[in-house]
């Protein structure tokens, strides 16, 4: 199988930038679903030692991907401690 795409590839040189863009792509979702799993204070991988993780954020964290005009060094506390 691995050589018939090969194969193709060399024959029809046309298709290489779909197969770079196809795999660039996936390459970068699974980029951003790791990031979502390991990064996100919603996502809770051990439930003994700390069961809400988004307790422990500070003001100042940056949890979010992308902001636009947001300067998280400034903001102030307005929660409670639990």
């Amino acid at each position: 199988n691995r050589c018939f795409v090969i194969g193709k590839l060399k024959k029809s040189g046309f298709l290489i930038p779909l197969f770079i863009f196809i795999g660039g792509g996936a390459a970068m979702s699974m980029a951003y679903l790791a990031r979502l799993g390991l990064r996100n204070p919603d996502v809770c991988w051990d439930r003994k030692n700390n069961p809400e993780p988004w307790n422990k954020l500070g003001p100042t964290d940056q949890y979010k991907f992308y902001t636009v005009n947001m300067d998280y060094s400034k903001l102030k506390k307005d929660r409670p401690d639990f």
